[in-house]
């Protein structure tokens, strides 16, 4: 059997297609049941976060799991297969656990760093214990996979490289200032009780907020939230809870409101935020020189980005410029985008018109002033241009120039009243609240094109080096592991010979009394232990290194060993580790 993930995140679909698959806790369910229901795979978890969607299954045959997974993943998440193939990415045998790795380390986060999917991948490792739809393989890599994760930002500053998505959306909320001094003062709105929210209550409450309002479907989680954050010994934050009727109401009251609730729809539409902020709507924010602080600082940078022209004067020109319109701020780079000629080529014809000399037919020369340089042009080529740049200008009515672009005015937006960060998958909040006056909405879309150009610290280096080695490490011990069922069937049968022997001597001896049959039965099997010592050790050194699991059968084939036997073996040991990872030591916090 063999690993294998088909899944689709921030980094290979758009967020609208993201949020069209984004998966019900109950669709969630009924994907593991309909996946170890099917043919190729045996075993079945989802990681389904904001920002990913991923199936990982133990399977027998690649080709057919994959079509299998992706099948089920189109039908589960209601986006048609062709629509979905293009977006999905697949991952197999150590490839897989690589890319599983990188995920527990926050290396594939949206947010480079962020510790938060360490609780995603414990809460899918227990809802697939849960459905009994993970086995070993499954079991062993969630379980490395939050060990790796954890080392990752405990031997290294991977922290420092990214935060969780709560803290960067406040971020990008702030526009630039600090999150502490932003939120002072600020009364907040938190909608849903889950682990996102709760943490983005916690961060509001360390921000410095005046107030935190919960708002649940559920007002008992709610309450719950509430009661976490007053009883907690690092804010002295006021909170309270309230039902999801009252959100409307609330937002009247509130500067920043963050949703993230597990809905299928839209939870506040953009007629209820703009009513929320009606008569709130602050003063424009004025540019220095009147218009959109935008407008001025793309107007300046194209001002400095143009040079300056290389003829200071029209004196000289050979074109008749007087009886063109238009010709105020004539620049030679007009004239050379449209006639096809360098600037210095014309510069230098306009000096040869002033004082150059005709030595040769169809040729002229000028020596420069003091150098003693020799400049030689061609009349037949200048007579071309020059022909050319005045049949453009005939043809346009005017000297066609590059002239600086004015700056393009905008009505500068009020100061927002409203600050809304939404950070469910779907959304929950109407994307139509971008064209609103008077508030400020970040979503998955816009912190995805934000985390785009986001710094990564030198630590993340570190970090891919420690999930190379896991990712050996773990191949290591999987392919001893998928050798050992055999080798326990081997000693299983030699212990059957050595029965076999023992019983058949005491047929042939029926005088040997207990001391000497034990003697003897403990002299044939040292022998045998030590005969096979060497063989099984050999083997499962062998089995461990990369293309070692042909081993396990080479073992199969000489011992003639039932594979009906070697097979009960690894059910009974599956049963061991279920049992225990589904009772008191079902795994890592």
């Amino acid at each position: 059997m063999s690993l294998l993930v088909v899944g689709l995140s921030h980094r290979s679909a758009p967020v609208s297609v993201l949020e069209r698959a984004a998966l019900s806790a109950d669709a969630q369910i009924k994907l593991l049941q309909d996946t170890v229901a099917a043919e190729p795979a045996t075993e079945a978890a989802v990681l389904a976060t904001c920002n990913r969607i991923e199936l990982y299954a133990d399977v027998d045959k690649f080709h057919a799991g994959v079509a299998e997974l992706s099948t089920l993943l189109a039908q589960h998440s209601g986006v048609g297969l062709e629509e979905l193939t293009p977006y999905l990415y697949v991952h197999y045998e150590d490839r897989a656990v690589h890319h599983f790795f990188s995920v527990a380390c926050g290396l594939d986060s949206m947010v480079v760093g962020e510790g938060q999917i360490l609780g995603q991948i414990k809460d899918s490792l227990a809802r697939a214990q849960d459905l009994h739809t993970a086995g070993r393989l499954l079991n062993d890599l969630f379980q490395q996979a939050l060990r790796v994760g954890k080392r990752a930002h405990s031997e290294t500053g991977i922290d420092r490289a990214g935060q969780s998505l709560v803290t960067f959306g406040l971020e990008q909320l702030s526009a630039g200032a600090p999150v502490e001094a932003w939120a002072a003062g600020k009364k907040a709105v938190v909608i849903g009780a889950g682990s996102m929210s709760s943490l983005a209550a916690a961060t509001l409450a360390r921000a410095g907020v005046a107030e935190i309002v919960i708002a649940n479907r559920t007002l008992d989680r709610a309450e719950r939230l509430v009661q976490i954050l007053t009883e907690g010994d690092e804010t002295d934050v006021p909170a309270r809870a309230v039902p999801m009727e009252s959100v409307p109401v609330e937002l009247t009251r509130a500067d920043v409101a963050v949703s993230c609730t597990g809905a299928t729809g839209l939870v506040l539409s953009a007629e209820s935020i703009a009513a929320a902020v009606e008569g709130r709507i602050g003063a424009p924010v004025p540019a220095p020189d009147g218009g959109s602080s935008r407008t001025t600082v793309q107007a300046g940078a194209r001002e400095a980005a143009l040079p300056p022209t290389s003829v200071g004067t029209e004196e000289g020109c050979p074109l008749d410029l007087s009886a063109v319109q238009g010709t105020a701020g004539f620049s030679v780079l007009g004239e050379a985008a449209v006639a096809g000629m360098a600037a210095a080529d014309l510069e230098q014809h306009a000096a040869w018109v002033d004082n150059g000399a005709v030595d040769a037919p169809g040729r002229a020369q000028r020596t420069q002033a003091g150098a003693g340089t020799v400049i030689t042009l061609d009349l037949a080529a200048e007579s071309e241009a020059i022909a050319a740049l005045a049949a453009a200008a005939a043809a346009v009515g005017r000297i066609p120039e590059r002239r600086r672009p004015e700056p393009v005015a905008e009505i500068p937006r009020p100061v927002p009243a409203l600050f809304l960060l939404d950070l469910a998958m779907p959304r929950d909040i109407d994307a139509a609240v971008h064209r609103l006056a008077g508030v400020r909405l970040v979503d998955i879309e816009s912190l995805a094109e934000a985390s785009a150009d986001a710094p990564m610290a030198a630590d993340v280096d570190q970090v891919r080096r420690i999930v190379s080695d896991e990712v050996a490490a773990f191949g290591a011990a999987l392919r001893a592991a998928h050798i050992t069922p055999t080798v326990v069937a081997l000693r299983a049968m030699a212990a059957d010979v050595v029965a076999g022997e023992i019983a058949r001597l005491d047929g042939r001896l029926p005088g040997l009394d207990d001391k000497q049959r034990g003697e003897i039965t403990q002299a044939v099997k040292r022998v045998v232990d030590k005969l096979l010592h060497a063989p099984t050790v050999r083997v499962k050194q062998l089995a461990a290194e990369p293309g070692g699991a042909g081993y396990a059968d080479a073992l199969r084939t000489l011992f003639d060993l039932d594979p009906e036997t070697v097979a009960a073996v690894s059910r009974a040991e599956d049963s061991t580790d279920q049992h225990d990872q589904n009772g008191e030591n079902r795994g890592p916090a």
